[in-house]
């Protein structure tokens, strides 16, 4: 924690009115010490996070805190306010303001210490002594856990230090120690955990051997930073007042580690304090559940754990719980349902790609074998000759035109099953089955794959008799909803779907010819807006479609798009090479690794850079995909695989020119994002005439930026 805060880092006579002033009084002295980019980007992440759930807490505590691309290390700031602010706790305003900054990929050792300081606040000890602290390295040393070797120090105000030492020593015993949480925080609920009756009703639902009662707890919030570990705090205190076991699971930044399934069984209730969705939720079916908000655990831990003893005693259980759909298994605890949207769309896209890439290579193999006439070749399953080689030609087209023919229906099968689970496969590719047969395409696979997922959900809310829940998942919903997405994609919106897709396609195919650089230059900004995503997707997928009956045209547009695809990372490849300065350690790492992803043509490469800037890595990005993808047009070069970057470049028409195009679209992007970068860090100097690195210069510069 040391390298976390400084007394550079504390403030403590805090002036601001506002929970908006404090938050930027104390983020203005982690800029000032280089450890955020960008102040007013990193304000707007902190409002944005207290737009969620306001971050003020009983006894006297504001903890703004957010994940952001704008800091470059863990951080903690503490002020400390004569007057209090008001963070939207029930108790009123706060003087003790913590502002916690992690960056977005910030490492689990961090994570973990700035747990501990969410532990931390729930000491009534701690707080105290940070209330008493008359200096702010006594303040940075109180909160990083160091000596407080300022503390003697100060003669004057002696009296005050003195008067503050004996608080943290008066609960000497365990009991007393854990009973200032409870009652700092709900003091009604401090009464009934306080004595025998609690510790009787503990025994009295155990195990009936004079056991203590067990609980096993789950506390998550939506960054994953101060709640989360706060909540178990509270919990764990609670519970030793009360006289029983609580464990708690917390589901963090840092990621969790599972609790002991032997300790989930033994458990006699379960604590749910959480703001985003349980992690692997199943485990804890099937025993008497609390389910609440995080701050309910940290406000009223004891009378969570009287409610969960009651309904225990009641004999009120959980059902078996649905296991997680495998995007929510993969996902983090903190992403809402706007990222599970996206996720559910790449992973029928992820799950598609092997198709598209086997597909394809052997659909290329088969034309640079056999040429292009080969796809008017009879069935090999009626006609093969083993010495010849257009028979083997034949054989690897037909092969590779049989796995095209499953794109959309794999991309519609697995969009279901992202969203649904297994039940929702079959739906999806009937779905998908069905957008091939209306020439709904791509758009109409999206579709179906969302509707179909969509309906499986959707059924399985309906309660239904015991007696049918086995056979629901094999027999009731997979008939339910094949029914009802064919009838929505023959009958009501394949169509529409179809005639879109078509439209689309014409407009494409139309700027061919004398238009092809216009063409070039559209494929090549949309393979570059958004690196792998929907638009992305729906260029590559245009390109894909023209292989499945090539001609002069369609290959270029392949190469086209192909071409802008690698742009992206090998610029910032490039970018973080030359300019290394420009980039935080994380990208400069990252930068290594892009080298390989864009001569493997995987667009991703660049994301972790436009997720970080990207009102500059995407502009620039584009402006280059758009360079290369009109410089392919006019040396009309063709490709006839879907996918392999460098690799495949035997299968390429005039592959010296197409390289020429890449690297001129990679030095185009490199320069603007340099330019752009280096403009954001140059411009204080250049209007203030400070010198950068230092502290006012680097206010400064997050300011302008």
């Amino acid at each position: 924690m040391s390298k976390m805060i400084t007394a550079d880092l504390v403030d403590l006579d805090l002036s601001a009115g506002t929970k908006e002033a404090a938050a930027r009084s104390l983020a203005e002295r982690m800029v000032a010490l280089g450890r955020v980019t960008d102040l007013d980007g990193f304000l707007a992440d902190v409002a944005a996070r207290e737009a969620q759930m306001p971050t003020g807490l009983d006894g006297g505590i504001g903890i703004p805190h957010c994940r952001s691309a704008h800091v470059v290390e863990p951080t903690l700031a503490f002020g400390r306010s004569p007057q209090g602010i008001d963070f939207g706790a029930p108790d009123g305003p706060a003087d003790l303001i913590f502002l916690i900054a992690a960056p977005a990929g910030a490492d689990d050792a961090h994570l973990t210490i700035l747990s501990s300081l969410a532990r931390q606040l729930m000491d009534e000890e701690f707080t105290t002594a940070l209330r008493s602290a008359t200096s702010a390295p006594q303040a940075a040393a109180l909160i990083s856990g160091e000596e407080p070797e300022a503390a003697p120090a100060p003669e004057a105000p002696a009296p005050q230090a003195t008067a503050a030492a004996p608080a943290p020593a008066a609960p000497a015993d365990a009991t007393a120690a854990s009973v200032p949480v409870p009652d700092a925080t709900e003091p009604h609920a401090t009464v009934p955990d306080a004595g025998g009756p609690a510790e009787e009703r503990a025994e009295t639902a155990g195990d009936g051997a004079g056991r203590a009662f067990r609980i096993v707890a789950v506390t998550s919030c939506p960054t994953g930073i101060a709640h989360t570990y706060m909540a178990a705090e509270s919990l764990e205190k609670a519970g030793r007042a009360a006289g029983i076991e609580v464990v708690v699971e917390t589901q963090g930044s840092a990621g969790f580690t599972r609790l002991d399934p032997a300790v989930v069984a033994a458990a006699d209730g379960v604590i749910f304090a959480h703001d985003v969705p349980v992690r692997e939720k199943e485990r804890f079916a099937g025993k008497p559940t609390v389910d609440v908000g995080v701050k309910a655990g940290i406000n009223r831990p004891a009378a969570l754990i009287d409610e969960v003893r009651g309904k225990a005693e009641r004999g009120e259980v959980t059902a078996p719980a649905r296991p997680g759909t495998p995007v929510e298994k993969a996902g983090e605890p903190q992403e809402g349902y706007g990222t599970k949207l996206r996720k559910w769309l790449m992973s029928g896209v992820s799950y598609m790609v092997p198709f598209v890439a086997a597909g394809g290579l052997l659909i290329a193999l088969g034309f640079a074998i056999g040429g292009y006439d080969i796809n008017k070749a009879p069935s090999v399953a009626e006609h093969f000759v083993w010495g010849q080689a257009d028979s083997w030609a034949a054989l690897l087209f037909q092969i590779g035109g049989l796995a095209f023919s499953f794109l959309v229906p794999v991309l519609a099968g697995y969009i279901a099953y992202g969203m649904a689970d297994r039940p929702g496969l079959v739906p999806g590719f009937v779905g998908g089955a069905i957008a091939l047969t209306i020439n709904a395409g791509f758009l109409g696979g999206l579709a179906a794959g969302l509707i179909a997922g969509g309906v499986v959900l959707a059924i399985q809310k309906v309660k239904v008799p015991a007696a049918l829940r086995g056979i629901m998942p094999v027999v009731v919903i997979p008939l339910l909803a094949s029914i009802v997405v064919g009838f929505l994609m023959f009958l009501v919106i394949g169509k529409p779907i179809a005639g879109l897709q078509k439209a689309m396609t014409d407009w494409l195919s139309g700027l061919s010819g004398a238009n092809a650089v216009i063409l070039g230059v559209i494929l090549g900004l949309m393979m570059c807006f958004d690196l792998g995503g929907p638009v992305n997707k729906v260029a590559y997928a245009f390109a894909v479609g023209g292989l499945a009956n090539p001609n002069e045209g369609s290959l270029k547009v392949m190469a086209a798009v192909m071409a802008a695809g690698m742009v992206p990372p090998l610029a910032m490849a490039l970018a973080t090479t030359v300019r290394g300065r420009l980039f935080t350690k994380t990208e400069r790492d990252n930068g290594k690794a892009a080298w390989v992803l864009g001569a493997s043509f995987i667009s991703e490469g660049a994301i972790p850079f436009a997720a970080a800037d990207p009102l500059r890595v995407i502009p620039a990005a584009m402006a280059g995909g758009a360079v290369t993808g009109a410089l392919s047009m006019v040396f009309e070069c063709t490709l006839r695989a879907p996918h392999g970057g460098v690799f495949v470049i035997p299968l390429i028409g005039n592959p010296l020119l197409y390289l020429v195009a890449i690297v001129a679209g990679t030095l185009v992007s490199t320069a603007l994002v340099i330019l752009l970068k280096g403009a954001r860090k140059s411009a204080p100097e250049a209007v203030t005439g400070e010198r950068p690195g230092t502290a006012e210069a680097e206010t400064k510069v997050a300011v302008a930026a």
